[in-house]
């Protein structure tokens, strides 16, 4: 195995992919899993695929899917059917072939040197399964080991009704503890996925990084919290992404850059990382 620094992102690959399975994990919300051996080699944690579920032009765009897991030369995402897209794809089964592209984007950097704090909002759980069975030294990606397992993690995980939340099941078989936030008040706490971490953090708990994904007011809300406690914080954006590879330009976030000036990032390209302090809302 390879070290993390050793390594750059893969090129990506296009090709037809064969369904293995598709079924519903949560309500409105399927695991694809799909053979895809080129793609399996080399993807890593926070890379993400592109998906065509037909044949024709129609839908004319792919949609950008998160690393979920790998299995052997299998590769899974999850997904919440939004639109005609994602419910183009929840009617593909078994034999049935897709077309893919990747991985695309950059990956997730080495693991810090202590505890980490997962939070997920809506469909944004789905990078963190393959992430943290990397960090905690469970499993290898595109030939990475991790070369220092982190000392402890969890997952607070936020959604707006009980019967969304998905894949509770692997994170806790992964060893990653799960916490629960519910709009509605179905499970767990009653209120906001930034609730739970901001108890933690008046409590004086102070993980060495905090990863966020989900949609764009959780984000906003994640970074203006951790910048008051001063906690470390990375970012899988989840910005429409309509060519994947960084020629339409439609998924550009305001970025932060070095010298303190603002520029466009291409979140497909650039990203999906970033670090929460330079991202600007």
């Amino acid at each position: 195995m390879t070290t993390l620094e050793a390594v750059a992102p893969a090129c990506s690959t296009q090709l037809a992919a064969r369904v293995i399975e598709n079924v519903v994990v949560a309500e409105g919300t399927y695991r694809l899993r799909i053979e895809a051996p080129a793609i399996a080699r080399t993807i890593q944690p926070g890379q993400f695929l592109m998906v065509r579920a037909t044949k024709t032009l129609d839908p004319l765009l792919g949609r950008p899917f998160a690393l979920y897991e790998v299995d052997g030369d299998s590769i899974d995402v999850v997904y919440l059917v939004v639109g005609r897209g994602t419910s183009e794809l929840s009617n593909r089964r078994p034999g049935d072939v897709v077309s893919v592209w990747g991985p695309l984007g950059h990956p997730f950097g080495p693991p810090p040197d202590g505890g980490v704090i997962y939070v997920a909002g809506g469909i944004g759980q789905t990078p963190f399964l393959s992430l943290a069975r990397w960090w905690s030294g469970q499993a290898s990606y595109g030939g990475i080991a991790c070369p220092k397992p982190v000392t402890s993690s969890r997952l607070l995980y936020g959604v707006r009704t009980a019967g969304l939340a998905a894949g509770l099941s692997d994170f806790e078989a992964a060893g990653l503890p799960v916490e629960l936030a519910t709009d509605d008040g179905s499970a767990g706490h009653h209120g906001y996925v930034t609730d739970l971490l901001r108890s933690r953090l008046e409590r004086g708990e102070r993980p060495v990084k905090v990863i966020g994904c989900g949609p764009p007011p959780m984000l906003e809300s994640l970074s203006k919290l951790v910048a008051e406690y001063q906690v470390s914080c990375d970012l899988s954006l989840e910005n429409h992404m309509a060519c994947g590879f960084g020629v339409c330009f439609s998924c550009v976030a305001k970025i932060r850059q070095a010298d303190g000036s603002i520029d466009l990032r291409r979140v497909c390209v650039e990203g999906p990382v970033f670090p929460a302090s330079s991202v600007v809302w």
